[in-house]
């Protein structure tokens, strides 16, 4: 009696985990993979905002902006051009300035001491690799500040 019952508690088990594979298999069938292959992701897009007035009337140009498709983090290099979801940074160029910048967080950029009148600012997604993959140019006016307010913080 012993061994019947042995048996039909192994055999229970067997159904039981049978069971429990095929319900696994059938419930993952229809969920995506963990990370997107990265040639399957949608496009990169970067937006970029007119600046803040407030700051801007007390000279200070404050760009918020945002991203699709691209998480902003200061990672670099071929290897990183790699990673699923996709990765990158800002280029920052002032006035057409030799010289850009790279913004390195999803915090706004900043912008201070500008002289009074209009700037433009281009703002590109780059990968890695420093590839630009989107861009958006917006134009920044200055007002005049009056020498009392200057000195307000």
């Amino acid at each position: 009696m012993r061994s019947s019952f042995r048996h039909l508690a192994i055999a229970a088990a067997g159904a039981i985990f049978c069971v429990a594979a095929w319900a696994q298999t059938a419930t993952d069938i229809g969920r995506p993979a963990a990370v997107i292959p990265l040639e399957s992701e949608a496009p990169p897009k970067l937006h970029v905002y007119a600046p803040l007035a407030g700051p801007l009337a007390r000279g200070v140009v404050v760009i918020q902006y945002r991203t699709e498709n691209t998480r902003i983090i200061p990672v670099f290099g071929a290897a990183a051009v790699e990673v699923s979801p996709r990765v990158g940074h800002l280029h920052v160029t002032l006035d057409d300035r030799p010289g850009t910048w790279a913004h390195t967080s999803e915090d706004p950029i900043i912008v201070m001491g500008l002289k009074p009148g209009a700037h433009k600012m281009l703002v590109e997604l780059a990968d890695p690799n420093h590839k630009i993959l989107a861009s958006e140019t917006i134009n920044v006016t200055i007002p005049e500040q009056k020498a009392a307010e200057a000195h307000k913080h």
